[in-house]
């Protein structure tokens, strides 16, 4: 699944044209490196998110084409930010 789709399913960001946009703007990583929003995204890939001053960390869990609000947290789970 593409990287802004998933973004959106997970309801890690709620609209994909926005995650789109973070993607092409650098603001997302995968397993440590800055990819675009056609990313394949993996069980185990580590996703990072920066908000501003904020940077939000998680581990793939399930990859879903669709997921009800209340199953769309078990996508993911969240991770420390790195020291």
């Amino acid at each position: 699944m593409r990287l802004d789709k998933y973004l959106k399913v997970s309801r890690l960001i709620k609209r994909r044209t926005v995650a789109n946009e973070a993607c092409d703007g650098g603001r997302v990583m995968a397993n440590g490196r800055v990819v675009k929003a056609s990313y394949d995204v993996k069980i185990g890939d580590v996703i990072e998110i920066a908000f501003g001053q904020r940077t939000v960390r998680v581990e793939v869990l399930a990859v879903e084409e669709n997921a009800k609000k209340g199953e769309a947290a078990a996508m993911y789970r969240e991770l420390p930010e790195k020291a």
